[in-house]
């Protein structure tokens, strides 16, 4: 399964993104947030902030879209077995 960057929802201040940033690459979440705050001082950290929040997906969309995704593959919901077959009269 591949990681996904997404908004988290239980580790968040404001909107989750330094949280989920966090989370993505497995360090402590206030290490993101001291890290933003020197961006923002430096006074392009509220714009980052903002397209982040509109670009990254919340972590209950990830996980709908990976259920989703799931459920598409498995389209039948008969479950498949293996059985035999007899060769003599051609049946089941």
């Amino acid at each position: 399964m591949t990681k996904k960057i997404y908004r988290s929802e239980s580790d968040r201040m404001i909107a989750g993104i330094c949280g989920g940033i966090g989370e993505y690459f497995d360090i402590d979440p206030t290490l993101v947030r001291i890290i933003f705050a020197f961006i923002l001082l430096s006074g392009s950290g509220f714009i980052l902030y903002i397209i982040l929040w509109v670009v990254i997906p919340s972590q209950s969309q990830v996980k709908n879209k990976g259920d989703e995704n799931n459920q598409e593959k498995n389209t039948s919901n008969k479950p498949f077995y293996v059985t035999e077959y007899d060769t003599k009269k051609g049946k089941k």
